[in-house]
C-alpha cells in the first residue's frame, strides 16, 4: 500500500503536479505556523495607542520582516549550519515575554498590560526581529520540504501575506478576550524555549504535532473568557 501511495506521487509529478503540491505544502505549513507568530506580532503592535498607528506598524514591519526572510532563505544553507542563530532567536523571544510579563507588575491599576514603546519606529524591528526568529523553524522545515529557491520565497510570500491580515484579525480579538494577550505571549515562549532546547541539545526535538497541540490548549484558554460588552450611555 505504501508503495503504491510512492507510485502515485511519483506518477503526480511526471505529470507535471509536483511543483503545484509543493507550493501547497509549504503554504499550509506557513498557515498552521502562522498563528502563534500573527498572536505575537498583534501583542507587540498593541504596544501602540491607535489602531491608524497599529495597522501602518504592521504594513511597515511585516515589509522589513519580509525583506528578512528572503534573506534568511537565501542564506539558510549558511545559516543553519550555526545552531548559535537559534540560541539568538530563542533569547530573544524569552526576552520579548519577560520584557512582558515582567514590565508592568507595578502598574495594577491597568486592566491590560502591553509591551512599551517610546516611538513608532521603534516598534518595526520589534516586529521584523520577531518575525525573523519565528521563521527559523519554518524556513528550515520548507528547505527540507522543496529544493527550489522561489517555490520556499513562494510559499514565503504568501506567509507573510496571510500573516499580516491574521495579526490585524488578532488586534481585534486582543480587545475582545481576557486571556488572549497573555496566552500569546505563553505560546511565544514556548516556542523560545523549544527553539532554545532544538539549538542546545539537537537531539531533543520536540514534534510539531506536540507543538500544535500545546498551542492549541493555550489558544483554547485564551478564548475563554470574553471582555464585558459595554453599552453607549446614551445618544448625546
Amino acid at each position: 500500500m505504501l508503495e503504491d501511495s510512492f507510485d502515485y506521487f511519483d506518477y503526480l509529478a511526471d505529470m507535471g503536479f509536483q511543483t503545484p503540491l509543493i507550493l501547497l505544502v509549504l503554504v499550509v505549513l506557513e498557515a498552521v505556523l502562522s498563528a502563534d507568530n500573527a498572536i505575537a506580532l498583534a501583542s507587540i503592535a498593541q504596544g501602540l495607542p491607535d489602531a491608524k498607528m497599529q495597522r501602518k506598524a504592521l504594513n511597515v514591519g511585516l515589509i522589513a520582516a519580509y525583506v528578512l526572510r528572503i534573506v534568511l532563505i537565501l542564506t539558510a544553507t549558511w545559516v543553519i549550519q550555526f545552531w548559535q542563530f537559534e540560541l539568538l532567536g530563542a533569547m530573544y523571544l524569552l526576552w520579548l515575554v519577560f520584557n512582558y510579563f515582567v514590565n508592568d507588575e507595578d502598574e495594577s491599576e491597568q486592566p491590560k498590560k502591553h509591551l512599551k514603546f517610546s516611538s513608532f519606529w521603534q516598534i518595526i524591528p520589534t516586529i521584523a526581529i520577531t518575525d525573523l526568529a519565528f521563521s527559523l523553524d519554518s524556513v528550515t522545515t520548507a528547505i527540507a520540504i522543496a529544493d527550489e529557491t522561489w517555490l520556499i520565497i513562494a510559499g514565503g510570500t504568501i506567509g507573510v501575506i496571510s500573516l499580516r491580515f491574521l495579526a490585524e484579525l488578532f488586534i481585534r480579538w486582543l480587545e475582545e478576550y481576557t486571556y488572549l494577550e497573555d496566552a500569546g505571549f505563553i505560546t511565544v515562549g514556548f516556542v523560545g524555549l523549544r527553539l532554545f532546547l532544538k539549538a542546545l541539545f539537537p537531539g531533543l526535538i520536540i514534534p510539531e504535532w506536540v507543538t500544535i497541540a500545546i498551542v492549541a490548549v493555550f489558544f483554547t484558554w485564551g478564548f475563554s473568557k470574553r471582555e464585558p460588552i459595554e453599552s453607549s450611555g446614551g445618544d448625546g
